[in-house]
């Protein structure tokens, strides 16, 4: 079985993944993510405060997709394009979910 993990999977004992280390890029990332977003809205003006929220954010999630794939060693479109795709769906799915409830923020 040893020989299988090592030789097939190309798991060894310094390729092994590190929790922690993982914990702190995926906290840092949500971090940076969520970030961004907010600072747009310190700026943008409120009468089209959910136009420049949407523009920018895909914008963020294109850079996060870039950096994400550069950090991976993945390709960069392929990236972008998941990232970008479910980014979207998730803030249509968002904003359905306060349509639905009836949330308005004003």
């Amino acid at each position: 079985m040893a020989a299988h993990i090592r030789d097939e999977l190309g798991i060894t004992e310094t390729s092994q993944s590190n929790p922690m280390q993982a914990a702190f890029a995926s906290g840092a990332a949500f971090s940076c993510g969520g970030i961004m977003p907010l600072l747009v809205t310190l700026f943008a003006p409120v009468q089209s405060m959910e136009y420049w929220l949407y523009g920018f954010t895909i914008l963020f999630l294109i850079i996060l997709g870039v950096i994400s794939a550069k950090t991976g060693g993945s390709s960069v479109p392929k990236a972008i394009i998941r990232i970008t795709i479910w980014g979207t769906v998730a803030m249509i799915l968002s904003a359905l979910v306060g349509y639905l409830f009836g949330v308005n923020v004003s």
